[in-house]
């Protein structure tokens, strides 16, 4: 029986091990191309049900956000990526959301201590500056100071919608919801430091939050962005606090539900390519095409454990792809109590702690 530890805690320096491939949800290196996050390849593997479908197409015709409520795990970010990809819609522009946050945050940021700084050096290093090189640098040169968040970038004009992923908005400030309105419904927003020049200068050119090179620089009109395609927003809440009624009457609200025993399959299946089966019926010889399960009597009853475990416990998704991992290399040795820490109670860990 081959051991399955690379660590040993025996104290005795060791160079000829490798790690198995990794998990296709933790892809580095080779597995990541350019551009392309770790929260974008979840697109390749998130399993869509009817609902969810429902309300994104909703949200498309409507031009209205979409607010995903859910346990840690259900998806809720992964639909996103899988709508974008679809849809061709490019990169998803996400923004992380804790207490500090702010709409500014989200919308632009100038850094005027940088741009102070620079125009010190430059009347340093040429003494007296001419009227057009001093004009140039209180007005134009600004562009290079100025960088548009995941919001602003948003809602630059496109042909089609852009994709915008607000993650875990329940953790913000209790302000911003309710700052966030007038963007909602506006579609437009203005930078007044780009404002204040536009009778010098009618465009400039700033960075956005765009990471992959298409688009990466944009041409700002007299200071102002007016989307002429209202993007797809998706705000995810993990359920932790309310939101006021006039944010709530500005969204269209999806409940994300943890998945059944053939949705658990399937999400398996599309991680790790495991081979799957119909569950014959006890008391009929026919079969329901929907029932799935795992092929291996031994993984499948580690799913129904885990979906036992769901009535009393916080467990996520996550948890259970990391545990069959774990079991399906090196199959012959017990994992038993490895698997029980791996499916320990997420929330019995955020008491502890």
């Amino acid at each position: 029986m081959v051991d399955w530890h690379k660590f040993k805690g025996d104290g005795q320096p060791k160079q000829d091990w490798e790690l198995p491939p990794a998990p296709n949800w933790r892809p580095f290196g080779k597995e990541v191309k350019l551009g392309e996050s770790r929260r974008q390849k979840r697109a390749d593997t998130f399993q869509v049900r009817p609902e969810e479908i429902d309300m994104v197409n909703a949200a498309l015709y409507l031009r209205r956000p979409l607010l995903i409520t859910g346990k840690p795990g259900t998806g809720k970010s992964s639909l996103a990526y899988a709508v974008a990809k679809e849809l061709m819609l490019g990169e998803v522009l996400y923004w992380s959301i804790t207490t500090r946050t702010t709409l500014k945050d989200g919308l632009y940021n100038y850094d005027a201590i940088a741009r102070l700084q620079r125009l010190q050096e430059v009347k340093q290093q040429q003494g007296k500056l001419s009227n057009e090189l001093k004009q140039e640098l209180e007005t134009k040169s600004i562009e290079n100071y100025i960088s548009l968040g995941p919001l602003g970038t948003a809602l630059l004009p496109s042909n089609k919608p852009r994709v915008l992923l607000i993650d875990e908005i329940d953790k913000s400030d209790i302000d911003l919801p309710n700052d966030l309105l007038t963007i909602f419904e506006e579609g437009r927003f203005e930078i007044p430091e780009l404002v204040r020049l536009k009778q010098a200068v009618k465009t400039f050119n700033v960075r956005t939050a765009y990471t992959a090179d298409t688009d990466k620089i944009h041409e700002i009109i007299d200071g102002e962005i007016i989307c002429s395609n209202f993007p797809l927003i998706f705000l995810t809440s993990n359920g932790e606090r309310d939101f006021p009624a006039p944010f709530l009457r500005r969204c269209l609200r999806l409940s994300m539900k943890e998945p059944d025993k053939t949705h658990l399959v399937k999400i398996i299946k599309a991680h790790l390519q495991l081979e799957t089966e119909t569950k014959q019926d006890d008391n009929s010889k026919n079969t329901k095409p929907e029932e799935l399960k795992l092929k291996d009597s031994g993984l499948d009853e580690l799913v129904d454990k885990f979906i036992k475990a769901r009535e009393t416990k916080t467990l996520a998704n996550d948890q259970l792809l990391n545990a069959l991992f774990m079991v399906t290399n090196h199959r012959g040795e017990d994992k038993t109590e490895l698997i029980e820490k791996i499916l320990q109670d997420l929330g019995e860990v955020a008491e502890n702690e």
